[in-house]
């Protein structure tokens, strides 16, 4: 852009940060119910024991008793894993409580031997199966806290970033500013980068100050860097702010966009594996849970925390969110309207 356009774009973010900053209720909402929300649910969670131990099996047995007598086992979630290196992995991590091999005769199982739950279902599966080969591994516990904070800190971003961006340009069209506007040398493409920008840096402070009030108070785990958790977070938020900008593109009811942004939210709030893991869902949840941003966002947000991944490792979830930024961006700028005419 030429420097008239980047004077534009400039002065737009300076007006947009300028109505947030005063409006302290939405400032306060987001600055403190968020914080409290994340040591809140994290605290209780972490505090209680899980009722229900989750079991992964390799093979293409079914899993009925009928196949191994262990999988009668009540009050144990058994699912299909395919893929052992990755399985072993979560073992390590004691996301699942044990990895049970049907393909060997007899059966091996891998357990961490730091896990309670673990050694539990140990004993239950050799009181059915006494010739099962052990295949001890170790890795340190993942607490719930260490797995629930990313959700939620990705979860204040989808709402702050879609609501943003979304109720304030459908009320801009309303009021007639955005006309008012159009009056002006602006451009469709500098309205919307400004207001882009500006949420991108309001969603990503944000977020650092809670994640460093959280990590202060609860200590979290953290293997990768915090570049690259920044980057993560940095392009999640893109995301969710294309995403709302499309939505509020050409509507002019906030009672509409309202609906449509809910309709987008909670969808994702319950099948992107926020509160809980999707390993075990079903195979259509797992590919629908796949569309929404928020999953891809978490997928990396949770590698980089818990696995230590770097930027290499997270390619694919780091793609996919940049290929739904653009078109998301894409397709806002093609459909934007500056009336409600």
């Amino acid at each position: 852009m030429s420097h008239p356009h980047v004077k534009r774009v400039i002065a737009m973010i300076k007006a947009r940060l300028l109505e947030v900053v005063r409006d302290r209720s939405a400032l306060a909402w987001n600055l403190l119910f968020a914080p409290l929300l994340v040591i809140g649910m994290a605290t209780v969670f972490s505090s209680g024991p899980q009722t229900v131990a989750k079991v992964g099996v390799l093979g293409d047995a079914p899993l009925i008793p009928a196949t191994s007598p262990f999988l009668a086992t009540p009050a144990v979630e058994f699912y299909r894993e395919t893929d052992a290196e990755k399985a072993i992995a979560k073992v390590q991590r004691q996301r699942i409580d044990l990895l049970l091999d049907l393909n060997s005769s007899p059966p091996r199982y891998w357990l961490n031997d730091e896990s309670p739950k673990g050694r539990l279902l140990q004993q239950l599966l050799l009181a059915k199966q006494p010739d099962a080969a052990a295949q001890p591994v170790t890795g340190a516990r993942i607490r719930y806290a260490d797995w629930l904070v990313p959700g939620l800190l990705a979860l204040n971003i989808m709402f702050s970033s879609l609501f943003a961006i979304g109720h304030v340009i459908v009320r801009y069209r309303k009021s007639g500013y955005l006309k008012r506007l159009n009056g002006t040398p602006l451009r469709a493409v500098e309205f919307i980068s400004a207001q882009l920008i500006a949420c991108l840096l309001l969603a990503v402070l944000v977020s650092a100050v809670i994640f460093a009030a959280c990590n202060a108070l609860l200590h979290l785990r953290m293997e990768g860097s915090y570049l690259t958790l920044l980057l993560v977070t940095t392009l999640g938020s893109m995301t969710m702010i294309a995403m709302s900008l499309l939505v509020s593109a050409r509507i002019s009811s906030e009672e509409l966009s309202g609906g449509l942004l809910n309709l987008i939210s909670w969808p994702m709030l319950v099948l992107s594996g926020v509160f809980f893991s999707l390993d075990g869902a079903p195979v259509f949840v797992q590919n629908l849970a796949a569309v929404f941003p928020l999953t891809h966002m978490l997928d990396a947000a949770r590698a980089v925390m818990l696995d230590g991944a770097g930027i290499a490792d997270i390619a694919k979830p780091l793609l996919i969110l940049s290929g739904m930024t653009a078109l998301f961006l894409a397709l806002g700028a093609a459909m934007f309207r500056w009336t409600q005419d």
